[in-house]
């Protein structure tokens, strides 16, 4: 086990302030694409909110439904990105719609976003960001691109909060699997 996760204990919820930009000045660290987005108690994730093209918001209630039903088929579709939650969001301002993206995972902000451009490679499956302004064209064969896009759309949180602080998607459900193994010998042994 390694020091760092020895010094987090899990069994106390943890707040984390995060500075204006979203970066802690003194522990920048480059990633292959730039600046790494710091781990918080929560994990690893990213806001955007981009403004979506005119007359395309049916598609992305149309493309949330499909992902509903393909990880209803398959529920480990999308297991390689190691996610915590994802959250859509529409909503206007001004008379013009925006869409906000938000996702905690278990990986950098690198690998996560090369495994996802990869994912969609895979699947031959589209990413409804196709539907906001400003998406690049070629980021099935440009991850920098798709990078570059999230950055320039990021809004970085200034507070995050988990109550099981830096546990992994894998180790909660190993621990509620644990549970559930509990569960069914006590009820095998009355």
């Amino acid at each position: 086990m390694s020091n760092e996760v020895k010094a987090q204990d899990w069994s106390k919820p943890a707040a984390m302030a995060i500075p204006k930009g979203g970066f802690f000045p003194d522990k920048i660290e480059q990633g292959r694409y730039g600046p790494a987005f710091p781990k918080t108690p929560a994990g690893y994730g990213f806001s955007i909110v981009a403004k979506v093209i005119p007359g395309r918001e049916d598609v992305f209630y149309n493309y949330a439904k499909e992902i509903e039903r393909t990880v209803a088929k398959q529920p480990d579709c999308l297991a390689v990105l190691q996610l915590h939650y994802l959250r859509w969001v529409l909503f206007p301002i001004k008379g013009e719609t925006y869409f906000m993206y938000q996702g905690i995972f278990d990986t950098d902000f690198d690998k996560y976003t090369e495994d996802a451009v990869s994912l969609f490679g895979i699947t031959g499956l589209r990413t409804v960001f196709e539907n906001l302004e400003g998406f690049p064209p070629d980021w099935q064969t440009n991850p920098a691109a798709f990078v570059e896009f999230v950055r320039e759309h990021q809004c970085p949180s200034f507070l995050e909060y988990a109550e099981y602080p830096y546990v992994s998607a894998d180790e909660i459900k190993k621990a509620l699997r644990l549970k559930a193994a509990f569960s069914d010998m006590l009820d095998q042994m009355q």
